[in-house]
């Protein structure tokens, strides 16, 4: 697909300013009304879903030309697909991905911005999109008697992913998985030094090939690997694994689970039982990309029907957010004798996002720092003590977003409340 190919989508847009807000039918608290960081930072319908939305159809007509100010709003957008979603509660339109092929096209025309291109350069080098990374890949996993499937042959492959296997206080997460996992008795293995990056987050960015490259990288070692199951913790990987791959047809048979999918799944069998308590209360954030933008891909061939009305041949079902990964994280947290958890007024499709995405940290830290506020307040408002999360991305985000500006909210990945629990 490219930008054209979302014509009759963008044009279709009327301008309505469904894509900045909750659905007022799901609406809770005037206070958080807000769906989309980038139009609440910024407050000019440019930075909009439906702005951008006319900006695409004005980059189709050549009446922009690129500049400072044009690229500053294309990437100054966490690709969070809250506007997307918030439009489809009444229309059948796609919003989201032109704004990808806005970025896909500024990449193409060679008009990209520095910061993006120095971790796309580490992804190429590398193979990761952690420029100046220090520690090796799997670094994380030594001590642990885990299976290299490079070498030996495993049901399962735990995929770490770049934020937690360059990231010193993110190993505790992978570690704990693993040793849950084993608890459970599960064959699984890991690629280690051989682990290379998803290319979900340079999709995101506006970098496609970088995507396809890694890909089908990824998936030769799987194939050889004999592994039918692929579990990831972080919510990129995820949606990439399961939702990018599957886009391309790259995706084969390829079982993709979120950790927390797995675990719920493990404690329903009675292979893992928390029975020791973690007395605290907590609140759930849902990660964009294993939320709204992890639900299943869904293949389509087709046009528009001509006519006044905007029907397709054949029909055309839209992905909405409805069927992301919502209930499994909740369950696991349910299971944790003691805990207690409290619900955000933004939850699932229409949560609020960390602020990390889309290459924003990169390119615009403060905007980034600005969202992750916005949700910490959020969560204070519940009352509870942590924010629990199931992504390495809010997690960073939101640690270094407290320590800056000072909170006594406490931030955890699911995993580690389980482990405690066992």
């Amino acid at each position: 697909m490219a930008l054209e190919d979302y014509r009759s989508d963008m044009e279709m847009c009327c301008r309505c300013s469904i894509c900045k807000f909750v659905p007022l039918e799901k609406l809770k608290e005037i206070q958080h009304s807000y769906v989309c960081p980038s139009i609440a930072r910024y407050n000019f319908h440019t930075y909009a879903g439906g702005g951008r939305m006319g900006m695409g159809i004005a980059m189709l007509e050549k009446e922009l030309e690129y500049d400072g100010k044009l690229l500053e709003v294309v990437y100054n957008c966490q690709m969070c697909g809250a506007c997307d979603i918030s439009c489809k509660y009444a229309m059948d339109m796609e919003v989201l991905e032109p704004i990808n092929e806005i970025r896909i096209k500024c990449v193409e025309d060679g008009h990209t911005v520095p910061a993006l291109d120095g971790v796309i350069n580490s992804l190429r080098k590398q193979g990761t999109m952690v420029p100046g990374a220090k520690a090796r890949r799997g670094e994380w996993a030594k001590g642990l008697d885990v299976k290299d499937i490079t070498r030996q042959k495993a049901k399962v492959i735990y995929h770490a992913g770049c934020r937690v296997c360059y990231d010193e206080d993110m190993w505790r997460v992978a570690k704990a998985t693993v040793t849950l996992l084993h608890k459970a008795g599960i064959d699984v293995g890991i690629a280690g030094e051989n682990e290379s990056c998803c290319g979900g987050r340079a999709y995101q960015m506006g970098y496609k090939e970088e995507l396809l490259n890694q890909a089908k990288q990824n998936m030769e070692l799987i194939k050889k690997s004999g592994a039918e199951i692929l579990v990831t913790g972080c919510a990129d990987c995820y949606c990439a694994f399961k939702v990018l791959y599957d886009k391309f047809g790259l995706k084969d048979d390829l079982e993709v689970l979120h950790t927390t999918e797995y675990l719920a799944r493990l404690i329903k069998e009675g292979k893992l039982k928390p029975t020791k308590k973690v007395e605290t209360k907590v609140t759930y954030h849902d990660p964009c990309h294993l939320g709204r933008l992890g639900e299943p891909y869904i293949h389509w061939e087709g046009k528009p029907v001509p006519g006044h009305i905007r029907i397709f041949g054949p029909p055309k079902e839209f992905r909405r957010g409805t069927y992301g990964i919502y209930e499994p994280p909740r369950d696991v947290l349910k299971s944790v004798p003691g805990l207690e958890l409290v619900e955000m007024d933004r939850i699932k499709e229409y949560a609020w996002c960390c602020g990390a995405g889309g290459g924003v940290k990169e390119t615009n830290p403060e905007f980034a720092r600005w969202t992750a506020r916005e949700r910490i307040d959020e969560a204070e408002s519940t009352g509870a003590e942590a924010i629990v999360t199931a992504c390495p991305g809010c997690e960073r985000n939101f640690k270094d977003t407290i320590k800056e500006n000072g909170s006594s909210l406490k931030v955890y990945d699911v995993v580690e409340l389980l482990e405690k629990a066992t």
